[in-house]
């Protein structure tokens, strides 16, 4: 969802002529997306984290809707973009299995679950219509504190879907056994790769999803 930096950006800062709210959203998508560098499709990483994600697919139910890899380069680990498409930085394929697993998970979690449709009403309840200065300034802030609750909410749903796959795959334990990680140590390797601390615009602090988590049953000893 850091994605929604850049929306907030472009629909204040005089979009093109006669664009509509799902316009912009649109667009910010594309420019997202056209900005990472794409990994070597051939790549050892790449192939790792296909053959992750792959996995991942196999264990969604039947019918769930379609979603694409993009494997990159950068300093963006994962984001999902386009409502379908998921993106991922080689360097995933260094972490542990389990953790790869999870963060690639949680941004199917965003696909399945619907979150860019979620996002694109928001919009358009607030900015009906073309977007125009006269028509942003006034919910700006409104606006931006909606959308912000509602990604914070869309990533503990993202979590919580991640920790349900990985548990029905067998690969993630509400405790430790045998040497392994559970779920909460996943998702401690998870914040701690991605430098989450506090709250940001697009995500609680890492302290609030793990204990988000932790409120779950799969957390119950």
């Amino acid at each position: 969802m850091r994605w929604l930096i850049l929306v907030l950006a472009l629909a204040t800062a005089g979009p093109a002529w006669c664009e509509d709210i799902v316009d912009v959203l649109r667009r910010s998508q594309d420019m997202r997306l056209a900005s990472m560098a794409a990994a070597e499709p051939d790549s050892a990483e790449a192939q790792t984290i296909l053959a992750s994600f792959d996995a991942l697919r196999r264990a969604l139910p039947p019918g769930s809707p379609e979603v694409a890899l993009h494997v990159i380069r950068g300093p963006v680990m994962a984001e999902t973009l386009h409502g379908h498409v998921v993106v991922a930085n080689e360097q995933l394929a260094g972490l542990p299995e389990d953790v790869r697993l999870f963060i690639l998970a949680h941004e199917m979690g965003h696909v399945m679950q619907g979150h860019w449709r979620q996002m694109v009403m928001l919009y358009q309840k607030w900015v009906p219509g073309e977007v125009t200065r006269e028509r942003t300034d006034p919910v700006n802030a409104r606006l931006q504190r909606d959308a912000s609750s509602l990604a914070h909410q869309q990533e503990y749903q993202a979590d919580a879907f991640a920790a349900q796959t990985l548990q029905a795959m067998g690969r993630c334990r509400p405790q430790a056994e045998a040497g392994g990680l559970s779920c909460h140590d996943e998702m401690l390797t998870v914040f701690q790769q991605q430098g989450s601390a506090g709250d940001t615009l697009t995500h609680p602090s890492a302290g609030k999803r793990l204990a988000a988590l932790r409120a779950h049953a799969y957390f119950t000893p």
